[in-house]
């Protein structure tokens, strides 16, 4: 697998027994990035990453060079997480202990660490009780996404799951019901209910919602453009989905 996400914003730990150390530890780990060529030299690490769940990519030396802090990373360094995630148990539980019904935001693919922050952001303000992000091909806790948050990182849970379709199958069993936010549908976000169990699914910055997770939703919406541009910023589309649904609760 190649290193194809957006590191740059990562904390990381390099050199070879750096790295297995973090890895018998308990600590939430993003992924591990190791030269082409020691993929197979280094299979004690990959072994243990498998056995944990860790994504393992492979990733050019000039890349881990640009990355390393100490300059003597040994071909492999561990993108760590700045704060650990949550099950999806564990943002179900919120819910029931506050005993309101469930208010979840997924996030599709986003990559760019500021939009992930201010998502988490405007889903703390507005009283959500977690936000689930992808494994793959998207940006994970980086310190980027801590800062952007403006510490509601610290108060508000991130499940970092393996398949979207799936975890979204998962909830509609729990009586979640799923909207998409998709531009290019006539159903807006004003005539969709939001005051049951809700999750609200935003897409990527560039391709919006994936087909897979788009037919898992039981709803698409989309929010009214008045002028001529035709999107919103990923964030911000978040941000005006969540008070909408903060208005129908509270009215």
């Amino acid at each position: 697998m190649n290193d194809n996400n957006n590191s740059t914003d990562s904390n990381y730990v390099e050199g070879r027994n750096s790295v297995l150390e973090l890895l018998r530890s308990d600590k939430t780990i993003d992924k591990i990035l190791i030269a082409p060529d020691l993929m197979d030299k280094l299979r004690d690490i990959t072994t243990l990453a498998k056995d944990r769940g860790v994504i393992v990519a492979a990733c050019d030396r000039r890349k881990l060079d640009n990355l390393s802090q100490t300059k003597s990373h040994q071909g492999v360094m561990a993108s760590v997480a700045a704060r650990d995630y949550v099950s999806l148990e564990d943002i179900l539980e919120v819910a029931r202990s506050r005993d309101e019904k469930p208010f979840i935001i997924i996030c599709d693919g986003i990559t760019d660490p500021h939009n992930l922050g201010a998502i988490i952001r405007s889903a703390e303000s507005a009283g959500a009780h977690g936000v689930v992000i992808p494994k793959r091909r998207a940006v994970g806790l980086t310190s980027v996404v801590s800062k952007s948050s403006a510490g509601a990182l610290e108060h508000i849970g991130v499940c970092k799951v393996a398949n979207i379709a799936s975890t979204i199958d998962t909830l509609k069993k729990q009586g979640v019901w799923i909207f998409g936010a998709e531009a290019s549908n006539e159903m807006t976000m004003y005539n969709a209910d939001f005051k049951g169990s809700t999750a609200i699914v935003i897409g990527s910055e560039g391709d919006g919602i994936s087909n897979i997770v788009s037919k898992s939703c039981d709803f698409l919406v989309n929010i009214p453009m008045c002028g001529k541009i035709n999107s919103l910023n990923a964030s911000v589309a978040c941000g005006v989905l969540l008070y909408e649904v903060v208005r129908q609760r509270l009215g």
